[in-house]
């Protein structure tokens, strides 16, 4: 059975404003997007969002410039439903930015590439589960998924392989790409490929530095390219997505919590079989950030464009902001919610552009009265919005207060991945940061009771979601909005709406624009 879901937004990470350049396409994508409930990725009947019939949805393949939803960027991303909780239901799929012709990529053209979906999956229909978070006694439904699923695939079972698994073919001797994406909305987990190594090239629009690894840690809502050579026997092997954090032989009933492929040979008459190879110590936080710290970008190479990465880096940056924020659990009026600084961000009935551009923010949010460096003394609800200065460096301070991982992520920016660090950061952790070659990426993990620390350039006007990647986190109010103002209203940098733009909340009934938003602090005031 397939039933149209009308109104549902399909949000695209990390991804930059819509602007047309030069010796581009336009690419269009006539999406149907429906409630299925005979794919049933793990027995259970239950309602899952497809893309025109597929889950995942299809293959986005588009080339730096051309203007599909994203502009001057490469890499590997996912697309997925962002309101109402749908994201635990599907409706994802992969994102390719790939370099134009004219610049060279770093290492040599793979023989092919794949796309590697990987995330927790659960039996319980999305809407019970959107409904039990809310509940202090059922919310822990949430907490553990029932399976780890593989481009929407239930792991290999070799007692019932007619069910269906994720299989890729290799043939011996050949290298390829995998761009491999955590679209979980839980847990963090490790890959591996039994007895294969791994050449890290690439996460989230940036080349890093190569660097070969056994297994990779992947945290919800990120995604890695990695260069994997066929260069073993014949045969078949594991590939197995283990979580972090967590020991899959706990209970019986959740024992086969694992993502389980198979890279398969093309001469291959040997099945896998045995024990899937064994990975980290599943609790070894200092594995995790070690590995993290040694991801750092490739200052030589360009990637959307052909001056290369390290031209525009951090070494000498001057702050014009810094931003200390601790993700937390809170309670108001006896709910469970999750809190910024003790702040439950509350969605108003009026988006926040649409009130940005009429009125100011008058009646629906007041600018900057959301603490960025302390924590309120009780949890209360807010429509957190702050400012950011218009093209100055802004440092963000994400502090962990969980007991389990995090990860954060902020529309329309890349992250300058500068440090990591344990307890409560002082300003003489600077003297730690990485400023020499960190990362650049739009999603980042924070351990638990540590911090992660991030420099953020600003140059991109308008109102960015400021947020936790785990579902219940984001759901239940563990985000806020950066509103960068720019007075130059200049439409390469942020269109102006179109005539049939929608109105909604306090804007129903047309109304007339005012001529132009209040303006934000500039840099060195």
């Amino acid at each position: 059975m397939m039933v149209s879901l009308k109104g549902l937004f399909v949000y695209a990470i990390s991804l930059a404003i819509l602007l047309t350049g030069v010796n581009c396409i336009d690419i269009y994508h006539e999406w149907i997007v429906s409630i299925d409930t005979t794919i049933n990725p793990v027995s259970s009947p239950q309602s899952v969002i497809t893309i025109n019939g597929m889950f995942p949805g299809p293959l986005i393949n588009a080339t730096t410039n051309d203007v599909v939803i994203a502009k001057d960027q490469i890499g590997t991303f996912t697309y997925f439903p962002s309101i109402n909780f749908h994201k635990v239901a599907g409706g994802y799929g992969p994102i390719r930015v790939n370099n134009r012709n004219v610049i060279a990529v770093p290492f040599p053209k793979p023989e092919a590439e794949f796309d590697i979906l990987i995330g927790d999956w659960f039996r319980t229909d999305y809407k019970s589960l959107r409904s039990s978070i809310h509940d202090r006694q059922s919310s822990q439904l949430f907490d553990i998924p029932d399976a780890i699923l593989m481009n929407g695939k239930r792991p290999y079972d070799e007692l019932s392989i007619s069910k269906g698994h994720e299989s890729f073919t290799v043939s011996k001797g050949m290298t390829y790409r995998f761009r491999i994406s955590n679209v979980g909305t839980v847990m963090s987990f490790n890959f591996r490929i039994q007895n294969h190594k791994m050449v890290l090239v690439e996460t989230e629009g940036s080349y890093t530095n190569q660097i070969t690894l056994d297994s990779l840690d992947v945290h919800v809502g990120q995604s890695y390219s990695v260069l994997v050579t066929a260069d073993q026997n014949e045969a078949d092997y594991f590939m197995v997505a283990t979580p972090k954090m967590f020991k899959t032989n706990e209970s019986s009933d959740i024992e086969s919590l694992e993502g389980i492929g198979v890279l398969h040979y093309a001469n291959s008459l040997t099945t896998v079989s045995g024990p899937v190879p064994a990975g980290p110590d599943p609790f070894d936080t200092e594995f995790s950030v070690n590995q993290a710290k040694s991801i750092t970008w490739n200052l030589t190479t360009g990637a959307a464009r052909p001056n290369p990465q390290g031209t525009f880096n951090v070494s000498n940056v001057t702050l014009a902001q810094t931003f200390i924020l601790h993700g937390s659990q809170g309670e108001i009026n006896g709910w469970p919610r999750y809190v910024v600084n003790n702040v439950s961000y509350l969605t108003p009935e009026t988006p926040l552009k649409l009130a940005d551009m009429f009125v100011n923010g008058s009646g629906v949010y007041q600018l900057d009265q959301f603490p960025t460096h302390s924590v309120n003394a009780a949890a209360a609800y807010g429509v957190s919005v702050v400012s950011g200065i218009h093209k100055g460096w802004l440092e963000i301070v994400f502090k962990n207060d969980h007991d389990v991982m995090d990860s954060w992520h902020l529309d329309g920016f890349g992250f300058h991945v500068v440090g990591f660090g344990n307890g409560d950061w002082t300003p003489a952790a600077r003297e730690t940061y990485n400023i020499f070659d960190p990362v650049v990426r739009s999603t980042v993990q924070v351990y638990p009771g540590r911090w992660t620390a991030v420099y953020v350039f600003l140059d991109n006007p308008g109102m960015w979601n400021l947020r936790s990647q785990h579902l219940k986190n984001w759901y239940l109010g563990q985000e806020l909005f950066i509103r960068v103002f720019d007075d130059n209203p200049n439409p390469a940098k942020e269109r102006q709406p179109p005539q049939n733009l929608l109105l909604c909340g306090m804007f129903e009934s047309s109304i007339s624009p005012i001529s132009s938003p209040a303006p934000a602090p500039q840099a060195g005031m």
